[in-house]
């Protein structure tokens, strides 16, 4: 099959949404939108285990959606633009307009992630 420029920009835009489209990963980026954190914050915030938010930053590091820095001894984490914070906005408001279909939908797997209080 000929890949042409619209194949290929297709392909990546559905990469970067597979980032977002982790239940863990995106647990992730949400605590992130307030502010940059260690991974033992990002454990203590999502209820993840250490091996498995380290697993899942890297993954977002990889793709671009998260930078580290190193702040003394510890590794912090960021929100990589502006925008990542965006689209989650919009996500989400998208969501509270479609949340009955999405909900009902079959044909996606139906990934569930526990609230932790105060979320």
């Amino acid at each position: 099959m000929l890949m042409t420029a619209d194949t290929v920009t297709l392909n990546l835009k559905a990469k970067l949404f597979r980032g977002f489209g982790d239940a863990s990963r995106l647990h992730i980026l949400t605590v992130l939108r307030e502010k940059p954190l260690a991974v033992n914050e990002i454990v203590a915030l999502t209820g993840l285990s250490q091996p498995n938010v380290s697993n899942h930053l890297n993954c977002l590091k990889d793709c671009g959606l998260v930078l580290a820095e190193q702040t003394g001894r510890y590794m912090v984490y960021r929100l990589s633009d502006d925008r990542v914070d965006q689209l989650i906005t919009i996500v989400e408001t998208l969501l509270a307009d479609v949340a009955k279909g999405v909900y009902e939908c079959t044909r996606y797997d139906n990934a569930t992630v526990e609230p932790k209080p105060g979320d």
